[in-house]
Parts: structure tokens; sequence; C-alpha cells
């Protein structure tokens, strides 16, 4: 749209009234239930354009947001729905400094809006263990991983044979009675001769 405003010979101060304009109308105004609104559309144009590099490691997953031109209390880290990591910031132009000192945009590339990323976590990410840091433009959210559950050891339940009193020997699961009867040997009864 500001490509085509331009070519229409607008003013660059004139598209950035008329955007703050639209934006003032969205906040005041109710949009129909089956359109999406310009708040959502602009969020997933932020998304779009907020570059992101997700890298997992051993012990933890780093979440790599570029967000330049912002200082780190620009910059906000928080959970949504207890799994969605979302960062996000704003890069603002100098509007007062333009009007006061008469400054006038020649060309206008470099990218003022909202910066914005949503992460769904994987399950066996830890959310009690996040950390940020905001260096030279680049947010790295850390966030450790869960250990494995450890697997579960099977049950063992002692056999015992009906009729009398059982005793375990130790080595290859051998049950004995008393008095003769049937030895169990790995699972399979046989007789037991006694003198």
């Amino acid at each position: 749209m500001d490509l085509a405003l331009r070519d229409l010979g607008f003013d660059p101060s004139m598209i950035v009234a008329l955007h703050d304009m639209f934006d003032f109308m969205d906040e005041t105004t109710e949009q129909k239930p089956q359109h999406p609104s310009r708040t959502y559309i602009r969020d997933t144009k932020a998304m779009k354009a907020t570059p992101a590099d997700v890298i997992e490691y051993p012990n933890v997953y780093q979440f790599l947001v570029d967000m330049p031109g912002l200082k780190p209390d620009q910059v906000k880290v928080h959970l949504e729905d207890e799994n969605v990591l979302v960062v996000s910031g704003e890069r603002k132009r100098e509007k007062e400094k333009e009007e006061k000192e008469g400054i006038k945009y020649l060309r206008m590339e470099r990218r003022f809006g909202k910066l914005l990323k949503k992460f769904v976590l994987p399950e066996n990410a830890n959310t009690d263990a996040i950390s940020a840091a905001f260096q030279d433009g680049v947010l790295v959210v850390t966030v450790e991983k869960r250990p494995p559950p450890e697997p579960k050891k099977p049950k063992v339940i002692e056999v015992k044979l009906g009729g009398g009193e059982s005793s375990t020997t130790g080595g290859g699961g051998v049950q004995a009675t008393e008095g003769g009867g049937q030895q169990v040997q790995d699972g399979v009864p046989s007789e037991v001769k006694t003198d």
C-alpha cells in the first residue's frame, strides 16, 4: 500500500498520517465477526516480517529473534496458554523530532512498526526455566528441557504353588514346596522326587 501511495505522489509524512488514522479507526470501531480484524492482519504481517531461528540442544531450546533498533526495555517476552512463547516489541519513528526539525524522508526502506513472533513449545519444555538475553539487536530466549521420564520397571509378582508353603530360592526363578511335590523351573512345573 505504501508503494502505491508513493506512486500517486503522496509525501511520506502523509502516508504515515494515513497509517495512524487507520490504526486509530481500528481501535475505535468494531469489525464484523466474519472478517479478520486489522489487528489480526497486522500481527500476521509482523510475525512474517520478524526473522527468527530455533535451535535444539541436548538440554535446551534456543529462540533467536532479530529485533533491530530496539532497546531491552522495549522487548516483551511472555507465555500464552501455558505453552506458547510470545516475543514482541515495536519500533517507532521519532515523529516529534521530525516535526520540530522539519525532517523529510526521501526514502523509507527500513521497517517500522510491530515485531512479533509466537512459538508453540514442545511438551518437554520446562516453562518454569525460561531466560532471555538481548544484545546487538538479537533476542535470545533459552527454554530448558525437562529430563525424560524414567522408564517404568516391570512389576515382579511372586508366583505361589497351590497346596503347600512355598519358598523362593535364588537363581533361575525356582520355587519348591516342602515334602516333595512340584518344582517350578522358569515357569514350567516338574515333578520332584524325594527319598
